[in-house]
């Protein structure tokens, strides 16, 4: 499986989207800023708020750049259709 993902920092105000083959260990790596000069780091991304997967690698990289090219209001949208509570959904995920 290929997870297309969506994590946020506290306040909500930095969305980050990604892309990887294992959600569980991603987001583990994001939450604890593993890379601590990634983009993750500097700005706390924590919680992940939205994620889909797929069993191709090819539609996960275009629906990445999909989401990636949308405005911060349509990925708020799709966030808010799955998740409206922004919960963290880290736990969800844990497989």
């Amino acid at each position: 499986m290929y997870y297309v993902y969506i994590m946020t920092n506290k306040t909500q105000t930095v969305l980050y989207t990604g892309v990887t083959n294992d959600l569980t260990r991603r987001v583990y790596e994001h939450k604890n800023h593993l890379d601590k000069n990634s983009f993750t780091a500097r700005y706390k991304i924590c919680k992940l708020v939205y994620y889909e997967s797929t069993t191709d690698i090819k539609n996960a990289i275009i629906r990445e750049k999909q989401i990636k090219n949308l405005l911060r209001k349509k990925k708020e949208d799709l966030i808010n259709s799955l998740n409206p509570e922004w919960n963290d959904l880290y736990e969800e995920c844990a497989f």
